[in-house]
Order: structure tokens, then C-alpha cells, then sequence
């Protein structure tokens, strides 16, 4: 049972919506039926570039349960998207494979997916690239990258410097694509009703989605709501509005009836976006003593024919130490694969395990320990902007995960340590994530009863919103949290963005508060008596945050792992991980905690097993479940430790928090690629370290 102790902000109240969903009252969007409801299958291209020559739909619509087949030649028309993900079922064109051509639609799930699979496409298929390679021939230079960074940044003289400079280090590390994989799978329920579309979807952001929903069937925003009250997981592959919401409702307006439709795991590579492949080339001109004078961070990777999207590796590099002269790039190819896009820390975990693995290697050129090069390429104020930090304790964080780590005990020398046929080793890296604030608006009711309701259109996919939400009301209000009832992922709320990039609870949290606090005045003003018609107050932050900061806000960690290397086999266990925080205040440990955990987790699983091939012929993703495509499993997971640092920042908003969902994944691959290079003596640049990568080594 919560307890009123448990209203203020830091307490480890325990998950509002636990009970719910541990005993399975908790609906999620799939879970949604209503009457009369159809379920619906789409029907991917098989060819990885070309035009539908024909559509066969005879033997489908005589399946049993067989309602309709929707194709680009009957489909409900729909508008130019914005996004062109969305721009399904509009024309004859495949850009990859995968790319949806047709949906089924029928009276029970199994029947459409029988009616989907008897569909025969013609196509006219077309000569296709799907293959990455450093030189390609289509490489350019993106004037931005993901998240409104410049492509490419140059300070000083990185060239000459470099070239004098008497320690010198020049790596490439590449990585294989990866994949999202939320437990639960992307989903959604669409009803038309006397002009309205009612859509319930598996989404990161649903004022997101009922706004891309609008402008395609030319609606009123107004009349569309959509629903994502319980979301499992998303890791940003339900960070931006995805095609199912759009098919349901397109089939549901065809067919006049809801239509549910939830896409099969083995569709999600293809559909709903992933972590691109990257070659990272990173080059560091350092003094005797391991101080970076010149550091270039070059980045290449591809984006798809349908839409650009640029993973920002390269822009770590230009924040996170001292590097007078200074050269960060974004190269891509459009190549016939599917669209990349957001995936846990997209920028940040890519672009820091190459260059946290560099700084490794950097230490061992300069024969500095590894913390203490760190400490001393720590910058005065943030190197490509010159403002400021706002609070940097990452040196903290380094020294207290020493500490706690046992650094100081391990002996510098690789290949050393030796228990029986097992290589044992240690690494360190460093973290860094941005602190984004978006504008949000909340509401806040007080009843005569005694209870309060904060309404304010979050999105909890799994992080424990709710529970802070509340907690950061139940504080504005002088109130108990068991007192604080609250209301979120309906766009009929009031507006806030979506959940991404580390930016919900700060960006909803500050509209809370103002509206609580508002509240809480109106309350007083009454002489601490609400009215039997009940008082609100509403809150909304775009003034604050369009103000902007003259400071360099971000995050920090450092992480520590401990690996083990079977000389026999070359698999590679991880023992142990250590991380420290620096994450601004730590609104509720029991949720940071996991949050930090669970993310730590997802870069064990980066480093020794997360990766995707392409076939080359084919144009496919040949991992599309989780028996090829492999995550962490319990058995992998032996030891994980969280802490922070307590942290006091009166630069970013009322609470005084950071983001801490992805900081936790950011550095960590790094930290166990360095500790297997400690372990054996092998450096391996390309993640996942696979047996088969290390076990030539070994021989």
C-alpha cells in the first residue's frame, strides 16, 4: 500500500498501474475489440525493388471469412503523408522488401491470414542494392542529421595538428544493423462512427499519431482520437507513427466495419524502422600524456529511397572531450532497404561505442590508465558550442565506479588473469545523453472528496510515467500520492509529446507541476477549502521551454564490466556490470533503477549478440524473430549494478531531473568490447563480438 510519505519526489513509491498489469486487467491496444470487429494481415512485397505488374485476388476472397483484399487500386484514397512510411497502398511502387502491397481482411485472425497468403502479386522486378560498403559510390554529405545536427562540423586545424602529433591513433569499427523488438508487437484497432475515427495503437505518442491520421484522411483533427493507455515497450520503434494505425483505418473505412490488425513480429524489421549500420572511423592526435589535441569522427552509413534518415554518431564526439581541432562527418548511401530510424540512444549508443572503444585505445598508445585519460581529456565548457554545462560530473561518476568496481585492483597487462580455461578482463567507458525539453500542457482538478485528477497526454511504454507523473503532482499539491488519480495516453488529453529521446518525464513532468502548483494556489486563495463543484487549473509550457538555455544540458555515466572469454569455445560472458549516474535528480530510484538496468542490459546485448544480416540477393533481413534475431536472456544477465550521484541542477526544469532511459545503453557495448580486449589481448572493432569473430584470435 502507498503511503502519504511516499508524496514526495525522490521516495520509491511503487508502480500505480502494477497490480493492473501483473494480473492482466491492463488492456493494450490488440486487446481492444469491439463489436462486429475484423481483423486484418498485410501482404509484404517480395522482390527488394520494382512495380506490382498485377494483383491476383480470386482464390483470397474465396478463403472462408474472406471480407475484402485491400490493394493500391481499390485502397480508400489518402493524402500526401508528411512522413512517406506512411504513404502505403497509394501506388504500384516496392521500395524494399517488406514494403506492404496488399491487406487482407476477414472475419477471424486466422482466416486473414490465410486470405493474405493465398494473394498473388505480379511483380517487375528491378536491379537492387542493398549492401553498404565504405566507398560506396552513393555515399553523400546530408546537410543534417537525426535530430537537427549539422552533418558535418569543423574546428581548428584537425589535419595539421593531427599530423604532428607525437601519440596518434586511427580506427575503424563498424557495427551490424539492429532491431527494436518490443515485447509487444505494433497493434491497432480502428472504428469509424458518424464521421470519426476512433484508433487504439501500440504508439510512443498518440497526439502524434491522431495528427498524421488526420491530415491523410483529411479530418479534423477533433475528430480523432486515439488511445495508447498501455504500450510494451517500444525503444523508439513506436516513436513516430508506424502504417498499421494507417491500414486499420483505411480497411475499416472500406469495409464499414472496426478492423484490428496487428503486425507479426517477422513484419516489424521491414516496417517499423531499426538501428542502421554504421563504419566509424575515428582518429585522435594526443600529447605524451594522453591530452587530445585532434580528434575526427567520421561516420558512414544508409538511409532508404523512401525517406532520409541519419543516425547522428559523429555528434558525441563533439561534446564529450577536450578537442581544440576538430572534424565530425555524416556520410550515407540511399540503399533498397528498409527505412532506418529511432532505436534506444540512436546517435549516442552507436556513436559512442566507437569512440569510448577508441579512447581505449588511445590510453594504451599513451600508457595512461583508462579512468585517468578520461579524467584528463575532461572538458572546461562544451567544445563545439563554447556554452557552458549546466552541471557535468562525469569525472564524479568515473571515480565512484572506480571505486565501487575495484579498479584499482586490476592490473593493467591484457591476457593475464587466467581461472582455468577462462580469459578474465575488465573495461570502462564513459557516457553521455543529451537533456531535450519539449513544450506539454496539463490539467489538474481538485474534488470536494479530497482527491485531485491530473490529466496530461503522456505515453508510459513500460518506464513507470504514471507512477513519477503522480509523484510530481502529489508534490505540487502538498498532497498524499494515494490521493492523486491520473489520466494519460488519450489524445483527447491535453497536449504532450510523445515519449522519446529521455524528453517525457521532464517535458510532461513541468507541465504537471505548473498545473498542480496553479492548483495548489487556487486551493489556498479559498481558504483550503475546494468547493462542492471541485477547482482545476491547467499548465502549459511553451514559454518556458521556447525560452531556451544559454547552458549545455546533458546526462552522464560511466561504465564498468567485467568479462570472461572461454579459450575453447571464445564465448564471451559478462560477469559483472557497474554503472554510475550523473542524471540530474533521481525522481523515483525504484523506477531509475530498472530503467538504468534495463538499459545496461540492451548494451550487453549491442556488444556479444544484437546484430542483422541482409541477404544480398534477396534484399531481406534474414533474422526476423527472436530464435535468429537474438536479445539477452536471464541466464546472460549475471550481475547488474545501478548508482548515481546526487546531483543538484538548477538549469533544466522545476524538478530538477534529467532523462535516464537511454543514458544507461550509451557506453556500455564500449565497456565490454574493452573488457574483452583486456581479457585476451584482441580487439575486436565490430559488435556483436561474436565466438566465430574471436576464436581465429585464440587459436
Amino acid at each position: 500500500m502507498t503511503t502519504s510519505r511516499e508524496r514526495a519526489l525522490g521516495s520509491d513509491a511503487v508502480r500505480i498501474e502494477g497490480l493492473a498489469k501483473v494480473s492482466g486487467t491492463a488492456r493494450y491496444s490488440a486487446e481492444h475489440t469491439p463489436p462486429g470487429c475484423l481483423y486484418a494481415w498485410p501482404v509484404p512485397a517480395t522482390v527488394a525493388r520494382g512495380r506490382i505488374a498485377s494483383f491476383d485476388t480470386a482464390a483470397a476472397l474465396a478463403e472462408p471469412g474472406a471480407v475484402a483484399v485491400l490493394t493500391h487500386e481499390n485502397a480508400p484514397r489518402i493524402s500526401d503523408p508528411e512522413d512517406a512510411i506512411l504513404g502505403v497502398l497509394r501506388d504500384d511502387r516496392v521500395p524494399h522488401r517488406g514494403w506492404i502491397v496488399a491487406v487482407a481482411v476477414a472475419e477471424t485472425l486466422e482466416a486473414a491470414r490465410a486470405t493474405a497468403d493465398a494473394v498473388r502479386v505480379s511483380y517487375v522486378a528491378e536491379d537492387h542494392d542493398v549492401v553498404l560498403t565504405a566507398d560506396h559510390p552513393g555515399l553523400y554529405s546530408p546537410e543534417m542529421a537525426n535530430g537537427g545536427h549539422p552533418g558535418t562540423r569543423e574546428r581548428g586545424d584537425f589535419d595539421t595538428v593531427y599530423a604532428a602529433a607525437p601519440v596518434t591513433v586511427d580506427v575503424t569499427y563498424s557495427m551490424d544493423p539492429m532491431h527494436n523488438h518490443p515485447m509487444e508487437p505494433h497493434a491497432a484497432v480502428a472504428h469509424w462512427h458518424d464521421g470519426r475515427l476512433t484508433v487504439y495503437d501500440s504508439s510512443q505518442g498518440s497526439s502524434t499519431v491522431r495528427d498524421a491520421l488526420a491530415a491523410l484522411f483529411a479530418l479534423d483533427p477533433a475528430h480523432v482520437t486515439v488511445i495508447s493507455e498501455h504500450v510494451g515497450g517500444g525503444f523508439g520503434s513506436k516513436g513516430t507513427p508506424r502504417p498499421q494505425p494507417v491500414l486499420a483505418a483505411m480497411a475499416a473505412r472500406h469495409v464499414g466495419r472496426p478492423v484490428k490488425l496487428v503486425l507479426h513480429r517477422s513484419q516489424l524489421p521491414a516496417v517499423v524502422g531499426h538501428r542502421p549500420p554504421t563504419i566509424q572511423r575515428v582518429r585522435f592526435g594526443a600529447d605524451r600524456d594522453g591530452v587530445i589535441s585532434a580528434l575526427a569522427h567520421e561516420m558512414v552509413s544508409y538511409t532508404s529511397t523512401v525517406k532520409e534518415f541519419v543516425e547522428q554518431a559523429a555528434t558525441p564526439a563533439r561534446t564529450m572531450y577536450t578537442s581544440p581541432h576538430s572534424r565530425t562527418v555524416h556520410r550515407v548511401t540511399a540503399l533498397d532497404v528498409p527505412t532506418p530510424s529511432w532505436m534506444r540512444a540512436p546517435g549516442e549508443a552507436s556513436g559512442m561505442y566507437a569512440l569510448e572503444s577508441a579512447m581505449d585505445e588511445l590510453a594504451l598508445a599513451a600508457g595512461v590508465d583508462p579512468v585517468e585519460l578520461r579524467v584528463r581529456n575532461e572538458p572546461s565548457h562544451e567544445p563545439d558550442s563554447g556554452r557552458a554545462y549546466s552541471s557535468r560530473h562525469l569525472v564524479e561518476c568515473l571515480r565512484e565506479g572506480a571505486r565501487r568496481f575495484g579498479w584499482g585492483d586490476r592490473d593493467p597487462r591484457a591476457g593475464l588473469r587466467k581461472e582455468g580455461r577462462f580469459l578474465v578482463g575488465s573495461g570502462v567507458a564513459a557516457a553521455s545523453y543529451p537533456v531535450l525539453i519539449s513544450p506539454s500542457t496539463a490539467e489538474a482538478r481538485a474534488d470536494a472528496d479530497g482527491g485531485f485528477l491530473v490529466r496530461v497526454n503522456a505515453t508510459d511504454i513500460g518506464t513507470g510515467a504514471r507512477t513519477v507523473l503522480a509523484q510530481i503532482g502529489a508534490d505540487a499539491l502538498q498532497a498524499p500520492l494515494e490521493r492523486v488519480r491520473i489520466e494519460i495516453g488519450d489524445s483527447d488529453l491535453p497536449r504532450a509529446p510523445l515519449a522519446g529521446g529521455s524528453s517525457g518525464t521532464g517535458s510532461w513532468g513541468w507541465s504537471v507541476d505548473k498545473a498542480c502548483r496553479a492548483l495548489r494556489a487556487r486551493i489556498d486563495a479559498a481558504g483550503g477549502t475546494v468547493p462542492p463543484e471541485g477547482l482545476s487549473a491547467s499548465g502549459d509550457t511553451t514559454e518556458e521551454v521556447g525560452a531556451g538555455t544559454e547552458f549545455a544540458r546533458h546526462a552522464y555515466g560511466a561504465h564498468f564490466a567485467e568479462v570472461q572469454v572461454d579459450t575453447d569455445t571464445a564465448e564471451i560472458r559478462v560477469r559483472r556490470m557497474l554503472a554510475v549516474f550523473a542524471a540530474g535528480r533521481i525522481l523515483n530510484p525504484r523506477t531509475a533503477r530498472s530503467q538504468f538496468i534495463g538499459a545496461m542490459t540492451m548494451g550487453l546485448g549491442m556488444a556479444l549478440m544484437e546484430g542483422a544480416t541482409i541477404d544480398p540477393v534477396a534484399g531481406d533481413f534474414a533474422e526476423r524473430d527472436l530464435a535468429s534475431y537474438h536479445v539477452p536472456a536471464h541466464a546472460d544477465v549475471r550481475s547488474m549494478e545501478a548508482y548515481w550521484i546526487e546531483e543538484d541542477d538548477r538549469h533544466l526544469n522545476p524538478m530538477g531531473s534529467k532523462g535516464i532511459g537511454e543514458i544507461g545503453m550509451v557506453g556500455s557495448a564500449a565497456a565490454i568490447g574493452n573488457a574483452v580486449r583486456h581479457a585476451t589481448g584482441v580487439r575486436l572493432r565490430e559488435v556483436p563480438m561474436r565466438p566465430d569473430k574471436l576464436l581465429p584470435h585464440l587459436a
